[in-house]
């Protein structure tokens, strides 16, 4: 069986779930995983067949994304000469992760494009929503990759389709410790600012994870670096609580760790405006924006905040022996898997 799991290269959260998806797409079949993107921090320690340029949106520095800067980088022409020229006849299971070249290509061959993504579960109508509505946003989180079949993963359940997240292997094996220092990445925002608002909060640390920096500085209490994944792993279990995006994976990840979550939406970026509705519903403190009329919840969260329990089991092999058994034109099964109806029976008794 020869599948083609393709990833979308933009921010880290598919990179980083990806490490965890390859190795059980591995044990099903022949793999080949098709990248596109270019703002991501994580590597893949597999080897990638495809890699394109794609549809990246670039961080801005002031809470949201630089539209002018992802305007200049992208090329239609050759994003249209990699959807035609992929070569998506030879496999039998194509899977994207919010991946357009793949998607597009599948939908103007006619192919089957499997999405296993977080944004499929944002897209659900069972999941919270933003109470201000936003249809640009939510249009282009539709047509950005389209999809035959959609399997989700989002903070809760929400849905027959979504799942609880993939939890990376490196941090399911941390033993989390409590120090007095919170994990930030607002990668949204500059450093100067970041420093301008943690500097107010002097009775802790504030350990920073930059896009923007090349060299490790400290201003007070805010010690800025740049973006590494063992530092950052290390950092996220020994802290006292994560402040950061309203992303997928490094909230997910923080609450999976029991740390105390604070989230900050990109502005105009309806996905993570609706994950932000959905931490909220959950009890996670949410701002609107970095700015100091919002200083009073942050002094609250660092006094008064509390980790939200959840439970977040490894379901990930059993998520992909559904996808193959509905999906694969050579249906070739774990022998353990029996059907999708004693999936969903034994996923809710986890």
């Amino acid at each position: 069986m020869k599948i083609l799991y393709a990833v979308q290269g933009t921010g880290n959260g598919h990179l980083s779930r990806a490490r965890d998806i390859v190795p059980v797409l591995q044990k099903k079949g022949e793999v080949d995983i098709l990248v596109s993107g270019m703002q991501a921090d994580v590597s893949l320690p597999f080897p990638v067949k495809y890699q394109f340029k794609g549809l990246s949106f670039v961080f801005g520095k002031n809470g949201g994304i630089d539209f002018v800067s992802t305007y200049l980088k992208m090329d239609l022409r050759e994003l249209l000469h990699d959807i035609d020229k992929v070569p998506l006849e030879k496999y039998d299971l194509i899977i994207s992760d919010f991946e357009p070249i793949t998607s597009w290509a599948c939908k103007q061959k006619k192919l089957q494009c499997i999405a296993l993504s977080h944004q499929s579960a944002v897209l659900s109508k069972n999941a919270p929503k933003p109470k201000k509505k936003n249809a640009l946003g939510k249009a282009v989180l539709k047509h950005y990759a389209p999809s035959t079949a959609q399997y989700g993963f989002h903070f809760s359940d929400f849905d027959k389709n979504i799942f609880t997240p993939v939890i990376r292997k490196e941090i399911r094996e941390l033993k989390p410790v409590k120090q007095n220092h919170y994990t930030v990445y607002l990668p949204a925002y500059n450093d100067e600012r970041l420093i301008k608002n943690l500097e107010q909060f002097k009775n802790v640390q504030w350990d920073v994870f930059s896009k923007h920096c090349k060299e490790t500085t400290k201003s007070g209490v805010v010690t800025i670096q740049p973006i590494n994944n063992e530092a950052f792993i290390k950092s996220l279990a020994s802290s006292t609580g994560v402040l950061c995006g309203a992303g997928f994976e490094t909230p997910a990840e923080a609450l999976y760790l029991k740390k105390k979550l604070l989230v900050i939406p990109m502005k105009a970026q309806y996905e993570q405006q609706c994950n932000a509705a959905t931490l909220k519903t959950m009890g996670v403190a949410v701002i609107k924006s970095l700015k100091k009329k919002h200083h009073w919840i942050i002094k609250d969260w660092l006094a008064y905040g509390k980790a939200v329990p959840v439970n977040y089991p490894d379901v990930t092999e059993q998520i992909i022996e559904m996808i193959i058994a509905k999906h694969c034109r050579k249906k070739t099964l774990h022998p353990d898997f029996k059907n999708q109806d004693s999936f969903h029976i034994s996923r809710h008794k986890i």
